[in-house]
Order: structure tokens, then sequence, then C-alpha cells
């Protein structure tokens, strides 16, 4: 039969030996008897096998882990050096192995690992590492079909999912959201709701939406409000609605003012809540929308052992008790309790207090306790779902009540009010059984039932229309435990209205001529092929919309009926990276350097390395970001070398190079230039270093090829340009043991013009101030113009500026020569055909917030500017390739990918000169535009800017 069990911990302190002794104390009588059993640690934590009861593992104050197969009778030791609340047993169904333990643990190095190990023979065994790198302290979770955790290194947090145990990928958020935190709120019906707190928040969170696979994520609102807790720990104001699901209450907050929003839909939709027209008196409340409604509070009780400020519960479908206010906002010290039986379209009010509050038979029975601080001895109770109540003395001696209890899992009439006399007394537990109330048990006759509706009374919600039964206020009788309150579900047709925005998507503001539509962020392409496309697969490509798992609607309409299949292309390699292995560049002679190729995007199968190590090492590769096994060398004589890699396939190629410096090893640098100059002009080179070592630095600085670097203790070079063509300007900052790399690729064009552009004011509300950033709003803006204006996108180039207002310069540059072509459309036209798009409002993009952002031209003293010097104009547009490395021990091993191993083609050694070059690395670019013939310009650097590139 089914054994009921019950713990409980003591700690006893013997008066003749001054020592602590933890006991354990176990019952399988319902707490009948209690069998007492002394343990030799002390316990903080008891996590319960989900489905074996006689297993349960115990986590200690020295953060140690033991498991117990026999109720607790003998312990194993399992972990030393495990984090608190990151211990948990395998999920049925998920997990191949029942006894399987996820845990969050601490290597001898002092970082943290994800590892899983069997429970029978985990203190036996060298534990599993699914995931192979350092996770963060505290972020493990392991929640249903998924496994979550966060990594931080080089200053930037990365977010892993696991889905149903498969390999870890990123969590795909919008390209802008720049989460400082993330919290999971749901993971079931096969999808997950995670809060955000994104790079302009500091108490709210931003809900977003998941595929299945917990991938992809897409907004469904913004500004939630978000409170710390002690020990770092943040309360998130959103309720999932028990029994109905898709419900959800959540408190937004705008300019200071929280307000109560329900949804039916998983978010789809919010609306307010609807105030009631009388309050508990039978006044009028003269709370009439859109100027007033019903707010609650979302809060968690710290007491376990009583409810939140809103109740609910799985078995009371629709019944939601709750306190709050009604008014514009949420006023925080009202706690007025107003309740609802139809799941949230109708309120009542019934207490002018707050009342800790307990469901009994599927919500035939209400309880409810003032939260007070002072002793009580009476309890009220509804058996109408709140329309009247009655009251109860649970006890002749007040007491202090700390918690109230019912039978767990089961639907009973009978609860526990436990509380104490006085702070020194003990507890005093009191049974409270409401069966004498009710003469017999319920029949058919005694349900009547109600059906579900959003607040715009529609029917059809998450695909189907759903009724559920419910006791008449006028039948005195038990529910009991075989009542469920389901009475019957209908499918309905698909609306426009069960469709969500996909990844990259977002809706438009609302608008009363149309629909609100899903529109593409200006960041993101449907049609490009993903990341990880290999070629001879196929792709698909959104049509913007995706209909939630849980939604079961069938017909009707279908807003993903235009989803379309692609081939994967062959793709040129792009974001090519050397690093070495720690994140140095510098190094001791013959110390063993271990170097890593990295390729963010483009094809690695099909795609062949060349490696040039600097020092007459060079060789061909296959498979080179594919392949775990690293590239091992050792430089033996000091010196500068330059390592160079260029990865290409019958699609493209990409290059990049390393500078290594076999000494004494630096630590975080950016170069600032100016975008344009004219020839022969001086022009100032700035390197940026923090923390500044002022007399302490030496600044190495190369231009072009050239071998031989120019040395500087001042962070800036002052220089010329004489010739045409690509110029490579590199920096390295060198202090102490650690040294510092930056690079920029600049070219040099014959003419060009600029012309300054503006925007409207909701572009800077959405501006995070990064390179990156600017960098995708630059090409937007030019893919635009040159589809309106048929002018080639390769003669365009938008530069955005730091900081607010944001603004930009478009630099019209003149086509290179071709054979054979016909000659360019001069440049005047192209200037005027340009201002007619502007000025006809013809150029705008889509951004987050609903909002379309217009580009217009800038008012300035002259429409466009010529910077020239010698016989001709001259440009230097920079392209940006930027490459910040940190020190360590110089390190090259191949990308980790799951394909064959590589084959070496080629292998040469020369005793050739050692050779170097800057390395090319697609960092972050902060610059300032500079118009007119002004020389020796020294650039000034925004200090969010500068704390913002330096810390990612």
């Amino acid at each position: 039969g089914h054994i009921k069990f019950q713990y409980a911990l003591d700690y006893t302190k013997n008066s003749s030996l001054n020592d602590r002794d933890q006991s354990l104390f176990l019952s399988t009588d319902e707490g009948a008897t209690f069998q007492k059993q002394l343990i030799t640690f002390f316990v903080e934590t008891l996590i319960f096998h989900p489905k074996e009861e006689d297993k349960v593992v115990a986590y200690t104050k020295e953060s140690k882990v033991y498991l117990s197969t026999d109720l607790g009778k003998k312990w194993t030791l399992l972990q030393e050096r495990a984090t608190k609340d990151r211990v948990f047993w395998a999920v049925a169904g998920v997990d191949g192995e029942p006894d399987l333990i996820h845990m969050e643990i601490q290597d001898l190095s002092g970082g943290f690992r994800y590892v899983t190990c069997q429970s029978q023979n985990c203190s036996d065994r060298t534990p599993t590492i699914p995931f192979a790198s350092s996770i963060d302290h505290n972020s493990l979770t392991v929640q249903d079909d998924y496994i979550f955790f966060k990594a931080t290194t080089a200053n930037r947090t990365k977010y892993y999912v696991s889905y149903r145990r498969n390999e870890f990928v990123l969590m795909k958020l919008p390209k802008y959201a720049l989460p400082k935190d993330l919290q999971i709120i749901s993971t079931d019906e096969n999808e997950v709701f995670v809060a955000v707190q994104e790079w302009y928040q500091t108490d709210t969170y931003n809900l977003y939406q998941s595929d299945p696979q917990g991938v992809y994520y897409s907004i469904v609102l913004e500004n939630v409000r978000s409170t710390k807790q002690p020990e770092e720990n943040v309360l998130i104001d959103i309720l999932e609605v028990r029994g109905v699901k898709g419900v959800f209450l959540a408190n937004q907050k705008i300019d200071g003012k929280v307000t109560t929003l329900i949804t039916y839909n998983k978010g789809r939709d919010w609306d307010y809540l609807t105030p009631p027209a009388i309050d508990m008196n039978g006044k009028p409340t003269n709370c009439k929308p859109p100027d007033c409604h019903l707010h609650l509070h979302l809060r968690w009780a710290d007491n376990p052992y009583v409810s939140g400020t809103v109740h609910t519960k799985d078995t009371a479908p629709g019944l939601i008790m709750g306190a709050g206010n009604l008014g514009s906002q949420l006023v925080e010290y009202k706690e007025e309790m107003y309740i609802t039986s139809d799941c949230g379209n109708t309120w009542r009010q019934v207490f002018e207090e707050e009342h800790h509050i307990l469901y009994l038979d599927h919500g035939g029975v209400i309880v409810a306790i003032k939260d007070t601080s002072i002793p009580l001895k009476i309890l009220k109770f509804s058996i109408d779902e709140g329309h009247t109540w009655s009251t109860h003395n649970f006890t002749s001696t007040s007491v202090f009540v700390d918690g109230l209890l019912s039978e767990p899992g089961d639907e009973t009439l009978v609860m526990t009010v436990f509380g104490h006399i006085s702070f020194r007394s003990d507890w005093e537990l009191v049974k409270v059984d409401f069966r004498p109330s009710f003469p017999r048990q319920c029949t058919e006759d005694d349900y009547d039932y109600w059906n579900l509706t959003n607040l715009q009374g529609n029917h059809c919600i998450m695909g189907q229309q759903r009724s559920f039964r419910k006791r008449k206020t006028t039948s005195w009788c038990i529910k009991g435990q075989s009542f469920t309150s389901v009475l019957t579900s209908s499918v309905c047709k698909c609306s426009s209205s069960d469709f969500f925005c996909d990844y990259g998507f977002e809706r438009s503001a609302p608008s009363k001529s149309e629909a609100r539509k899903c529109f593409a962020n200006f960041w993101f392409n449907p049609d490009l092929p993903p990341e990880d496309c290999v070629l001879g697969q196929a792709y698909t490509s959104s049509p913007g919309y995706r209909k939630v798992v849980s939604n079961v609607c069938e017909g009707g309409v279908d807003l993903q009926r235009y989803v379309f299949q692609h081939q994967c292309p062959l793709t040129a390699p792009r974001g090519l990276r050397v690093s070495i292995k720690g994140e140095t560049v510098a190094v001791k002679p013959g110390e063993d350097v271990t170097f890593v190729v990295r390729q963010e995007q483009g094809d690695v199968v099909n795609t062949k390395y060349l490696v040039d190590l600097g020092d007459g090492f060079k060789a061909v590769y296959v498979n080179l970001t594919v392949t775990g096994e690293p590239i091992r060398h050792r430089y033996e004589n000091p010196g500068i070398y330059r390592v160079f890699v260029k990865a290409e396939n019958a699609a493209g190629h990409e290059e990049t190079v390393l500078f290594v410096q076999v000494n004494s090893p630096l630590r975080a640098l950016h170069l600032e230039v100016v975008p344009v100059i004219g020839v022969n002009q001086e022009v100032n080179l700035t390197a940026i270093l923090l923390p500044q070592n002022p007399n302490l630095t030496v600044f190495y600085w190369w231009i072009g090829n050239n071998l031989q670097p120019l040395l500087s203790l001042d962070n800036f070079l002052v220089t010329q340009f004489s010739e045409t063509g690509e110029v490579r300007v590199t920096v390295q900052a060198s202090c102490g043991n650690s040294m510092l790399q930056d690079s920029k690729v600049i070219r040099v064009l014959d003419q060009f013009q600029v012309l300054p552009l503006k925007f409207t004011k909701h572009l800077d509300m959405y501006n995070p101030n990064i390179p990156e950033w600017r960098e995708d709003i630059g090409l937007v803006v030019t893919r635009l113009l040159s589809e309106e204006t048929n002018i080639p996108e390769e003669t365009l180039l938008t530069v955005v500026k730091p900081g607010l207002p944001t603004t930009a310069d478009l630099h019209v540059l003149l086509p290179s020569p071709k054979p054979k072509r016909k000659r360019s459309v001069p440049s005047d036209k192209r200037i005027t055909a340009i201002k007619q798009a502007l000025n006809a409002h013809n150029i705008s993009f889509f951004l987050r917030g609903g909002f379309w952002v217009l580009v217009t031209l800038r008012d300035t003293d002259s429409d466009s500017q010529r910077i020239g010097g010698g016989g001709g104009y001259w440009a230097l547009i920079v392209l940006f390739l930027i490459c910040l490395f940190a020190i360590g021990a110089f390190i090259l091993y191949k990308f980790k990918r799951k394909l064959p191993g590589r084959t070496v083609y080629a292998q040469m050694h020369n005793e050739k000169e050692q050779e170097m070059t800057s390395p090319v690395n697609h960092s972050e670019d902060t610059q300032n535009i500079i118009q007119g013939n002004h020389s020796g310009v020294v650039l000034s650097i925004n200090s969010r800017e500068m704390h913002s590139y330096l810390v990612s």
C-alpha cells in the first residue's frame, strides 16, 4: 500500500555537553507516531524523490549533499561542494534514468560546473559533465523539459538552454535586448516564459515567450515590475493563474505608475481588470474605466504556510482572491480583498483588509484569517464563493497564527491552524473540520456550469471553448475527491488572435484603421539562412507569425501558410577570429601556445583554412573550426610574430591576423580614429585604456604592414596618410605582464560627399549607445536608400554617431571603375535622388515598441561637404574591423563542432624573417564624425559608451 510519511527536524541542546546534535523524526502513519533518527550533519534542505518516497536528498549547511534510500535511516555522502537550491532529481519522462541527480558544484579551481550522476553510484564514480565549460554560480535550473544556466566569459553573459536533454544552445533573445538579468517564470505546456531585465531597465523586466525548444523568444509584455529581495533574490510581479491554462496576471510599471493586467491567451493580449460597481457594503465605487480599474498586489508570502496576496488553485478553476485597490494605479498600503469566480470577468469586494486564504473541497469552502500581528481566535469561511461569510471560533485562547494547512493533494474539508500563544511558547495546532456543516455528498442536480470568456466576451480562448462545473450557491453538499471541474471543451476555428509574432518580429502600435500586424525588426532579415544552415540542408523563412503550442484551434485563418522552404546556400566565411587559449597576446619563449580559430558565420565543411604562424610554419587545413583538437605551437626566440589565417571557399573568403609578442605579457584597449580625413592631413590616432596607467604603459603603433612599430608613452599618435588604398592601423598597449591589442582597417577613396541625417525621436528611446547597434542602423538606412534610389549599395555608407540625440552622416562614394561598363551616374544626380527620397519621407524602418522611424535630412551649414588634400579629394572610411585580445597564455585551438576531423594538406617550414600585421576582429567601434579640413583633432568619447565597450 501507499505509505504516507512525514519528516521533522529538531535541534536539541544537551545541557551537559554544550554542543548541538540534530535529529530527524520520521512518521509513516500520518504523524500518529514518530521515530527519532540521529544524524551527523546539519540539514538545510530536504529534497524528496518525485516518485519513490523512500529516497531523499539532504543539503547541509556545509554545502554537502547526502542521499538516503531507506527513509532517512542511513545516509551516503554524494558531493561536498554543491550550490544551495541547485540540486534536482530526474524529471519523469524526460531523463532516461529515474534516479539521476542534477547538481551545480564547485570544482577545485573555484569555478562552477553542471554535473549529473546516478544516485546509487554518485559517490563512487566521477560525475558526468554535460557542458564542458564553467557556468555562473547559482544559475542552474532543471524544470520540466528544460535545463537552463548562464555562463559569463570576458564580461559577457550568455544564457543556455537544453530541450529534453539535447545539447545546450544559446537562448535567442532579440538582438538588442542586451540582458542584465534573466528569470525563468514558467515552463509548462511545452514552452518557456522568461522575464528579462534589459540594458535600459532598473526596476522592471520584459516578459518573453519561447518556441517549444526554448530557444527563440518573442516579447509579450514590457515593463513588468520587479522588487529586489535580500540575498540578491528578485521578485517579479507576474502570476500564473492556476486552474485555467493560459491565464496570467501581471503588474506593469510605466513612469512610476503600477497597474494590473490580465491575459487569457498566454500574453498575446492584455487587459485591465474590470472594477466592481459596488463595494462590500453595497455602496457605489464610482470607479469606471478607462480612468479607474482594479489593481492587485502580486507578492509571494515570506511564510510558505500562508497564501500570498493573490490565491489560486488548480482544483478551483476560475476562483481568484487577492488584495488590492480601485483607482488609476496600485497603492502599496491599500490591501482590500477582492474575489472573482469566473476567472477575472467580474470582481466583488469581500474584506477591507488583507487575509490569508485557504481553499477546501475544490473551492467549495473558502477560509480566511486576517493578516495581522496580533493574536486571533476567529476565522471566516464562505461556502458560496465569497458572496456571504460566516465566523468560527477555532480556539478559546487567542493565538499568533503562523500558518494554515490542508492535506496535500487531497480535497478534504479538514484544515489545521498552527501558531503560538506567546513568542516563547510551543506551537499550538488546531484542527478545524467543516464536514459536519454539510449533510450529504453532491449529486449532478447540485451543479451548474459557467463558460470561460475573456473581457471582450469571446468564448474561443487558446483555440477552444471551455465550460466548467460549479456548485449551486443553494446546495449545501460535499464535492468530494472524485469531483472534476471541467465539463466540456470544443475546438474553435483559428483566427488572427490565435497567432503571436515570431522571433525577430514585433506587433505594430494600436491603430483604429487596421489590426495590429507583425513587422520584422530592423536587425532581422527573415529570408536569410540561419547561422547553422549547412549546404545541402533546407530551412524555412518565417512569415512573422506562429501559433502557441498549447493553442488547439483548427482550420480557419492560417497566418503561417506563407512559410517557404529554401535550400541552404554555400556561404562565405564571416567573423573569422584567431586567438590564444587564455585570451592573451603575449607569451614567454619556449612556452606551449594553443591557438583557437573561430568562425561566427558561413560554411565550415567546404572551407579551407591557410594558417601562417609567422615563424616559418605554414599549413592548410579543412574543418579547422569544427574539430576539437587544438593546434599547439612553441616560439623559441623572443620577438613579434604575425599570425595569419585565411578561410576560403567558392563563395568568398575572410582573413584575420594576430600579433604575438614573445616576451613578458597586458588588459583592455579601444582605438579611436576619425572616419574621414584629407590626404596629407594630420590625424590623431587615440588609444583609450581603462584603467589608465600614465607613464607606465608603452604603446606600439603599426601603420600598414610595416613590421617596425612606432613606440610612445602617450596614448595618441599624430600621423599622415599620403597614398591611396587600404591602411591597417594597429595599436598594442603593454603594461607590466599584461598586453592588449586593437586594430582597424581603413580604405582611402578618391572622392565622397556627406549628407547629414536625423531620425524621429522614437529611435532615442531604444538607443543602447553601442557600436553594433549603430552599425545595424547604418546598414538598414543604406539598404533602404539603395532600394529607393537604385544607387548601388556599395557606394553608400551611413555612419551613426555616438550619443543622443541619434544622428548620422551618409557618405556617398564614387563607384569602383569596372571594365566594359557604362560610366557611373554623376555624383550630383545621385545626391539629388537621395535628397528627393529623404524629403519625400520615403525612408523609414520598423522599431520595437510599434514605432516606424523616419529618416530625413539634418539641417547644417552646408548640405554636403568635401574633404580634400593635395591634388584631389580623399576620404578615409572606417571599416568596422576591430580586434580586442586579453593576455595570459597564447592558444589556438579549433572551434568545437561535431564534424569529422581535419586534414592537413600542406605544411611548409620556411626559414624566413618574422612577419607581422594587425589582427582582424569584429569588435565594437566608437567613432566621431569629423567634417571639413580640421587637422590634428583629438577625439572625445562618451563615458557610458566607453564603459559599455570595455566591459562587453
